[in-house]
């Protein structure tokens, strides 16, 4: 489906623990990851959502952070963690609108790198699970490479770019295009109603873990199996 395809994600990770500097970056990469043809009902997954300063991974900064581990049967809430975060750079005030969270609630809060290792044991041996795949991969490699001089990379699983396949690929899709048809909102709410899957508030960034984790899980029920390899669907 991509290029991680192309990546051998476990060897990956070998060659990184041997290589990598920080002692919580090098236990990361020493969990090892799942091999592409590992069926999905046999793949850990957390699902990892993050709010921030604004859009830019190299000038935009984490605010909060929100993971709960799962599987295709079950979501974790009692291992579910939620961190605030301040930011080495001022917020603006149009991503205070979106996501709430203010200057005050930030004003005691730690620095990520205070909390890097409880994250990175978190999704350590884990299939990173997000909405929209130019969010947490790419804050998070920039982030540590502001802090530690290292980045970061994992395989993941985009539920945003599963709809996208659906619902803004092919042939079909382009034809409603040229005759004026609006296309399908691939949007997290949005796409979870399509699996009649509650609506929950949006934008904080531990609900939109759980939200994720559960469209992940309708999204295998309804369009692929339990005994499709994971390499299937990650990026």
């Amino acid at each position: 489906m991509t290029d991680s395809n192309l990546v051998n994600w476990p060897e990956l990770f070998q060659e990184q623990a041997l290589t990598a500097q920080d002692e919580r970056l090098r236990a990361f990469y020493e969990q090892g990851t799942v091999a592409g043809d590992t069926p999905l009902s046999d793949v850990p997954f957390v699902a990892l959502d993050f709010e921030t300063t604004g859009l830019n991974a190299g000038s935009d900064e984490i605010i909060s952070i929100g993971l709960v581990p799962f599987d295709l049967n079950r979501i974790r809430l009692r291992e579910a963690r939620h961190w605030l975060l301040k930011p080495r750079r001022a917020m603006k005030d149009e991503s205070i609108v979106i996501h709430g969270i203010t200057h005050t609630e930030l004003s005691d809060a730690p620095d990520l790198n205070r909390i890097l290792e409880q994250v990175l044991e978190a999704i350590a041996g884990r299939i990173v699970v997000v909405h929209y795949r130019y969010i947490e991969r790419e804050f998070l490699d920039a982030a540590l490479k502001r802090r530690i001089s290292e980045g970061i990379c994992f395989p993941m699983v985009d539920t945003m770019e599963l709809e996208a396949m659906l619902y803004r690929r092919g042939v079909g899709q382009l034809m409603k295009r040229l005759i004026g048809c609006k296309p399908e909102s691939i949007r997290l709410g949005d796409s979870r109603s399509r699996y009649n899957l509650p609506h929950y508030g949006q934008h904080h960034a531990l609900t939109d873990a759980i939200a994720t984790a559960e469209l992940l899980q309708a999204q295998i029920l309804h369009r692929y199996s339990h005994i499709t390899p994971l390499k299937e669907i990650w990026i």
